[in-house]
């Protein structure tokens, strides 16, 4: 049973699960399990693609800064340090790759020892990968100017293909057979259709939402715009044509959401929801900006492009329990906005009677007050506007400790419903790993459903560990019958003959362990027990002492 349920964990654990490798197989077959096999779970085959393709973006950034001499000239060391660094990672790589091509099914067929090596030289994914590292070398060892090779340095972008063709086929493989518009919803909408390649549609937004931000927060600072002018105004354009893209083929495949289905009102209903409103306004100021320039200064608009920081929310579900909370406490939350919008007219209009006369210029009127009370209540004080008479100081004094509590409420409501909804989740959770568990596996799909919820929930390997107890333990109680109650082990024969046989026993056992002459004539002289009962019980005993029994 433990070796059952630690296997379950390690599904779960995802890859803090040590592969299943041994440590007898030799040298280069044991390297290319641990590094480059996708076929065994557990190993580090996507840690080590994941880091490849990070440097491959990184070497993208750094080659676009190359071209902009006001970052590139004071830092050139450092752009040679970080070259060199890549050029000794995907050395590596190519020679590592190369060295374990003979256990690679694609490169070799079981003829010739030298044949794999060839074989993977000649492959697409290695001439990318030699050609990336070449100018380097020739330029370091060859006296003559090769700058002009250094371009080749842009395959190493190419090598991001390394990930996404294996996911593109898996892709492919299991969408086969589907429409046009059902694979692109597997790829643009959570389904279990999209694979990896939705994973990884969903990491190219979420990485050109970062990047579009952080220009518009740097577009802020005159010395960085001066400089990187046209690389923003580029930048821009490529990320607003991203989300673009992506807003439409949102709209072209909504309609194989549940609750989407029709053509027209589908779309619609996907067209206004809160995350395609998001989408729509994060490329808005971008078209209006350019069609509308002739007729007003739109560049106001730009500040809006901070907008697309909210495309996020569609890839955390904190944001979707915070929504929840919002919803279910809405009416209470109303109902303590009232009462501090009662409190705000009272605080304004109580220190317009004591300070106008006073302060005139400060408290000429109470919508103007207004801001002096909401900043005394919520206990800010910026200490611009103060009350100067004995009679304003002293009430607010009172109205600035009755606003500690007023004003503390919505934040305890939502911090309490935030974490009751948390709870109520991972009690959903909990329940799930019960029904899992009835057959007392978890399958990998299973596992897949509980890592997603796990990361959703943010719970650690220990919490889902503590899950996993707490829902074996649960179904291990179910099945003792001992402490089921009486009507749910009449529902089910199995536990109603288990049961019954577990009162014969005792039946027998007290029989066994009991005075029974003295037994049963206290039964029958106070009549505790009926003539039937009585019968039976020495037919049992009877039975039990015959020795045919």
């Amino acid at each position: 049973m433990d070796e059952k349920h630690d296997d379950i964990r390690g599904k779960i654990r995802g890859h803090d699960y040590r592969a299943d490798i041994s440590a007898d197989l030799p040298f280069r077959k044991w390297l290319y399990s641990w590094l480059f096999d996708p076929k065994i779970e557990f190993n580090y085959q996507k840690d080590v693609e994941n880091w490849i393709a990070l440097l491959i973006v990184a070497n993208l950034m750094a080659l676009l800064f190359e071209q902009v001499p006001q970052i590139h000239d004071p830092n050139a060391h450092l752009f040679h340090i970080f070259d060199v660094f890549s050029v000794i990672v995907f050395s590596i790589e190519y020679l590592t790759r190369l060295y374990v091509a003979p256990e690679d099914e694609e490169f070799n067929d079981g003829n010739k020892k030298a044949l794999p090596y060839f074989r993977y030289i000649k492959s697409p994914f290695a001439i990318v990968d030699f050609l990336s590292v070449a100018p380097f070398y020739l330029q370091a060892f060859l006296p003559i100017d090769l700058r002009m090779l250094r371009f080749l340095r842009l395959l190493r972008i190419l090598k991001i293909f390394r990930v996404l063709i294996p996911a593109y086929q898996e892709f492919v493989a299991t969408n086969k057979g589907r429409t046009f518009r059902q694979k692109m919803h597997a790829l643009v909408f959570p389904s279990d259709f999209g694979g990896s390649l939705h994973g990884l549609f969903d990491t190219f937004i979420v990485v050109w939402v970062i990047i579009s931000v952080v220009c518009v927060v740097l577009e802020s600072v005159f010395s960085i715009e001066y400089i990187l002018h046209i690389q923003f105004i580029i930048i821009d354009a490529m990320a607003v044509g991203v989300f673009t893209v992506e807003y439409c083929m949102r709209l072209y495949c909504c309609v194989e959401e549940p609750g989407f289905e029709h053509a027209v009102t589908g779309r619609f209903k996907q067209a206004k929801s809160s995350s395609s409103l998001i989408d729509f306004l994060a490329i808005l100021p971008f078209f209006l900006e350019i069609f509308l320039h002739h007729l007003m200064d739109l560049r106001f608009l730009r500040v809006f492009r901070l907008m697309r920081l909210l495309k996020l929310t569609r890839y955390t579900g904190a944001t979707s329990t915070l929504t929840k909370v919002i919803g279910r406490e809405l009416p209470v939350l109303g109902a303590s906005a009232f009462i501090m919008l009662l409190l705000v007219i009272l605080t304004a209009s109580l220190g317009y009677l004591f300070e106008h006369d006073a302060q005139p210029e400060k408290f000429d009127n109470i919508p103007q007050s207004i801001y002096w009370a909401v900043i005394t209540l919520a206990s800010v004080g910026y200490g611009d506007i103060s009350p100067i008479t004995t009679g304003g100081r002293i009430m607010t004094i009172f109205l600035a400790l009755l606003g500690i509590g007023i004003f503390a409420i919505p934040a305890a409501l939502l911090s309490s419903a935030f974490t009751d909804q948390l709870r109520i989740e991972r009690e959903t959770l909990t329940n799930a790993l019960y029904e899992m568990l009835s057959d007392g596996v978890i399958s990998e799909e299973e596992a897949e459903i509980i890592n997603k919820e796990a990361k959703r929930l943010h719970l650690s390997e220990e919490d889902v560990n503590r899950l996993i107890d707490k829902a074996r333990k649960e179904r291990e109680l179910k099945d003792d019958v001992s402490v089921l109650p009486l009507h749910k082990i009449a529902a089910t024969s199995e536990h109603a003959i288990e049961h019954y046989r577990v009162l014969m026993s005792q039946i027998r056992m007290l029989g066994i362990m009991t005075d029974r002459e003295k037994f049963e004539l206290i039964a029958v002289k106070n009549s505790r027990l009926t003539p039937e009962e009585l019968a039976l019980w020495r037919q049992i005993q009877n039975h039990e002492s015959s020795p045919s029994s």
